[in-house]
């Protein structure tokens, strides 16, 4: 009853946590925060020196006191007191002036498919530690999928995959429940780290991170592009240790990328082969949805398809559909009630009972 009467007045939050970005949408405003999963700190104080862009902004610039963290590796928090403060700057920053005088927000948050009970109390631990009135955990595909307005609740096969920063989620969705997934740790960060591979192997070059990221970004491709790309490529010199400057091919990054867009389509198509032959049919007449940063991927969309023999889309604005999905989830509490995680604090306390 008292929660019902706080909901009246809290500004209650969507988050995707990503492994790249932290998208917070808040309800009756939406979308509020993109930011980088990157939070500086000064190592010999503790303090947060930036958050977000800013923090960003100083990867690989920083001197010896202040470091660059990624608080999340592969979507599961890999430092649990960063991520608390990230969350906590994120909600604050959300609420900003009437922080004081409303009451705190009930919070949903994206989480990966094989998130342990262990990972899973450790995200709704930071999230109240942050801020947080209750903590609801949604399976991430499920999420871009409500995002992307699929049918979720019909008797319908819906395959969504989900590529974004540390993970590609794959999912076949219906009746508001996962039937078959699968979860690989190759997506947008792994394109990258395909990139200063390739420029190390291939040109005795050593790139940086953003570098890297920024070449996928504006030449990166999956399939052959009607129209040559050509870019700079700016690192250190791995024999005389000076700056260096080549130019690069689409066809270049393409090599580069190949084995993990590969790695993907076959995880794809393994996915459909344990998929029931009824869900198999509808996904073969609706296709499948790719949502999150790697389905910007040129051409990714075409290559999936003509190997799955399936139409495949990519979702309008695919960036942000896990958050429009919890967006939508704030808003309707009792489809939230139906595909939300079993929060770990109930089972800590179904535990102690059946001890007692």
């Amino acid at each position: 009853m008292f929660n019902s009467f706080l909901g009246r007045f809290s500004r209650d939050l969507g988050i995707d946590l990503g492994t790249a970005n932290t998208l917070v949408y808040c309800k009756d405003k939406g979308i509020i925060i993109n930011e980088p999963s990157v939070v500086a700190l000064n190592t010999r104080t503790g303090q947060i020196v930036a958050v977000g862009h800013s923090a960003k902004d100083m990867i690989g610039k920083t001197p010896g006191h202040i470091a660059t963290v990624k608080p999340l590796v592969a979507g599961i928090i890999s430092d649990f007191e960063v991520t608390e403060k990230m969350l906590k700057y994120f909600i604050e920053k959300a609420h900003k002036d009437n922080f004081s005088v409303l009451p705190r927000p009930r919070v949903v948050i994206g989480v990966p498919l094989d998130l342990t009970e262990v990972e899973r109390k450790a995200v709704e631990d930071a999230a109240l530690n942050a801020g947080a009135r209750e903590v609801y955990l949604v399976e991430e595909p499920m999420a871009a999928a409500i995002g992307a307005r699929l049918p979720i609740t019909e008797p319908v096969g819906n395959m969504v995959v989900d590529i974004g920063g540390g993970t590609t989620e794959i999912a076949v969705i219906s009746l508001s429940g996962v039937v078959t997934w699968k979860s690989l740790p190759i997506a947008g960060d792994e394109f990258n780290k395909n990139i200063v591979l390739f420029a190390r192997e291939n040109f005795n070059l050593l790139l940086g991170e953003r570098v890297a990221e920024n070449i996928k970004i504006r030449i990166g491709s999956a399939m052959q592009q009607e129209e040559p790309l050509v870019m700079e490529m700016r690192g250190r010199d791995m024999v005389t240790g000076l700056p260096k400057e080549i130019m690069v091919t689409d066809a270049q990054i393409r090599e580069a990328l190949a084995r993990s867009v590969r790695t993907i389509v076959e995880n794809i198509k393994s996915a459909l082969e344990i998929t029931p032959p009824e869900l198999v049919a509808d996904i073969y007449e609706r296709g499948i949805v790719l949502t999150g940063g790697g389905a910007l991927l040129k051409g990714l969309d075409k290559v999936i398809s003509r190997a799955a023999e399936i139409p495949v889309r990519v979702a309008d604005d695919p960036l942000t559909c896990v958050v429009r999905g919890t967006g939508i989830l704030i808003d309707n509490f009792d489809l939230l009630r139906t595909i939300a995680l079993p929060s770990s604090q109930e089972t800590t306390a179904e535990r102690r009972a059946m001890q007692t």
